[in-house]
C-alpha cells in the first residue's frame, strides 16, 4: 500500500468526514441493528396514537420492575425504578442514580403524538347516499396526501356515567377500513387550478363510513341512522357520546422494510416514535444504577405546540423533578440547573429529489447516524433554544468516545421554513438541552421512511447518555 500524501494526511486530520454507517459498523453490529429495528417495527404498528403508545409503555415498564412514583414516600435508592403516568397520554420513566439528585439528572424527552385526523365533536352525517365523519386535522399535514388511502379509527369515547370505550378498528385482517374520496382527473380541472395548499381543503377531509340505509321507509337520514345503530350495537354509545370522545383517524398501513437491501423502514408515525421507542428502550436497558438519575419523558401535544397538560409546555416534568428533589431534601430548581437533556426529535433527511430545499453542507443524510441539531426554529432561529458551544462539545465527546455514529443537521435552508421541538420548553427550566434524533424522509406524510442504522444509533446515543 502506498504511503498517504501530505494532502491526504491533512484532509484526514482537518475535514469533517461524513460517514455512511455501513462503512462504520461491523457485520455483527449491523445484525444487532436490524434485530433492534424488528422490535421497533412491531411496536410502531401496534401503537399508532399517543394513548396506545403510553399504555403499552406503562405495561412494559411494570414488567421491567418500574413502580408508580410515590411523591409522599421515601427518597429513592440507587437503581430504583419508578414511573409517573400523566392522564393516559404521557409518561415519565426514571431510574435513580448513585449521585444525589442535586447533582442533576439526565433527561431524554421525545413526543408520542403524530399528525393525524381527529373527529369533530359532531362528526356523523349523510349526503348523496353516503355516510361520513367530519374531521379536523391535527398537526402539520399536506391535506391531499390523506385522500384515497385506507384509514383506521382509534381512540376513546367517554360516557356520562363515567365509563369509557376504547376503539381500534381497521388494523386487524378482515376489519373494515375508512377512506377520504378524491375527484377523478377527468373532472379535476377546478381542483388542480387551486394553490397546492388548497388542492384539498380542511372541510373536504370527509371520511366515508358507509352507504346502506336503515330499513324503514318512514324516517329521514336513514344512512346515518343505520350507521349510528351499528355503532350503538357494537360499542353501546349514542351520538351525544361523540361530544366527549377523542377519536383519531390514522393510516391503516403496515410497517415495512423498504428497498431490496431492507435497509429502510416505511410506516406511519416515525415522527417522533422513531425517537421515543429508542429512548424508552434505552432506559429499560439500564442494567445497574447509573451515575446520574436517568429520566425518559414520552410526551404528548408536540405537533400542536406542546400546549395542554400532557404537553411539555405544562409543568408536569418540572413537578416530577421537584418531588424527587424534595424527597432528598433539595430544591427542584437546583436539580434542574445542573441537569442535561437530549431532546429526542427527528430531523429532515436530505432528499435528492427535493435537493433545492436543503443546504447540503448542513443537512442530515440517511445512514449517517443519529442527527445532532444545535438549533431549530424558523428563519432567524425563532422558537429555538440554541444549545451552547460547551454543551455541543459535551455531546460530541460523549458520542464519539462511545462509538455512536452521529452527524449534524439543520431543518432545510435558512429562509425555507424550519420547525420546532420540545427543546425550548426544557431549556426554559434552565437545563442544558440539544436535539438528537433520526433523519426522516417524507416527514409528516402518512408513510414516512427512516434508516435502520440511524434508528439503532439513536438508541445507542440515549443509552450512552444515561450510562456513561
Amino acid at each position: 500500500m502506498s504511503e498517504k500524501t501530505k494532502a491526504q494526511e491533512l484532509k484526514e486530520l482537518l475535514f469533517n468526514k461524513k460517514e455512511n454507517g455501513v462503512d462504520f459498523m461491523s457485520d455483527e453490529e449491523l445484525k444487532v441493528c436490524d434485530e433492534f429495528c424488528e422490535g421497533y417495527k412491531k411496536f410502531l404498528f401496534e401503537n399508532k396514537t399517543e394513548r396506545e403508545f403510553a399504555a403499552s409503555t406503562l405495561a412494559l415498564a411494570e414488567e421491567k420492575g418500574f413502580k408508580e412514583f410515590d411523591k409522599f414516600g421515601k427518597a429513592l435508592e440507587a437503581g430504583e425504578r419508578v414511573y409517573y403516568f400523566n392522564r393516559g397520554k404521557s409518561i415519565i420513566l426514571c431510574v435513580k442514580g448513585k449521585r444525589p439528585i442535586c447533582d442533576g439528572v439526565r433527561i431524554s424527552a421525545a413526543h408520542i403524538d403524530s399528525p393525524r385526523l381527529d373527529l369533530k365533536q359532531c362528526p356523523v352525517y349523510e349526503d348523496g347516499n353516503l355516510g361520513f365523519f367530519k374531521t379536523h386535522y391535527y398537526g402539520g399535514i399536506k391535506k391531499y396526501q390523506w385522500t384515497a388511502i385506507p384509514l383506521s379509527l382509534h381512540g376513546r369515547i367517554c360516557k356520562n356515567d363515567g365509563t369509557y370505550v376504547d376503539i381500534k378498528i381497521g388494523e386487524a385482517p378482515g376489519e373494515p377500513k375508512f377512506c377520504i374520496t378524491d375527484i377523478l382527473p377527468h373532472l379535476g380541472g377546478e381542483q388542480m387550478a387551486r394553490k397546492a395548499n388548497e388542492i384539498v381543503k380542511g372541510e373536504e377531509l370527509n371520511v366515508v363510513i358507509g352507504s346502506r340505509p336503515f330499513r324503514d321507509d318512514e324516517e329521514s337520514e336513514k344512512i346515518k341512522l343505520n350507521l349510528l345503530n351499528i355503532i350503538y350495537e357494537k360499542y353501546g354509545v349514542v351520538e351525544r357520546d361523540f361530544l366527549s370522545a377523542e377519536l383519531e383517524l390514522v393510516p391503516a398501513f403496515t410497517v415495512d422494510d423498504i428497498g431490496f437491501d431492507r435497509s429502510l423502514i416505511g410506516g406511519y408515525g416515525h415522527d417522533d416514535r422513531v425517537c421515543s421507542y429508542p429512548a424508552m428502550q434505552a432506559i429499560f436497558d439500564i442494567t445497574e444504577a447509573p451515575e446520574y438519575t436517568a429520566i425518559t419523558v414520552l410526551t404528548d401535544k408536540e405537533e400542536t405546540g406542546s400546549d395542554g397538560n400532557t404537553g411539555l409546555n405544562s409543568s408536569y416534568l418540572k413537578y416530577f423533578i421537584e418531588d424527587l428533589a424534595r424527597l432528598e431534601g433539595y430544591e427542584g430548581r437546583d436539580v434542574l440547573s445542573n441537569s442535561k437533556c437530549l431532546s429526542a426529535d427527528v430531523n429532515a433527511a436530505f432528499d435528492p429529489t427535493w435537493s433545492t430545499q436543503f443546504e447540503r453542507n448542513n443537512a442530515s443524510f440517511i445512514n449517517n447516524g443519529v442527527c445532532v441539531t444545535k438549533f431549530t426554529g424558523a428563519r432567524g432561529k425563532s422558537g429555538t433554544s440554541d444549545a451552547s458551544a460547551e454543551y455541543v462539545s459535551f455531546v460530541r465527546n460523549l458520542l464519539e468516545s462511545n462509538g455512536v455514529l452521529w452527524q449534524s443537521g439543520e431543518l432545510g435552508k435558512v429562509d425555507g421554513g424550519g420547525g420546532g421541538t420540545v427543546a425550548m420548553y426544557i431549556a426554559n427550566l434552565n437545563v442544558d438541552v440539544i436535539d438528537v434524533g433520526v433523519p426522516v424522509l417524507s416527514m409528516h406524510s402518512p408513510y414516512e421512511i427512516v434508516s435502520k442504522i440511524d434508528t439503532y444509533m439513536a438508541y445507542k446515543a440515549f443509552l450512552t447518555f444515561f450510562t456513561k
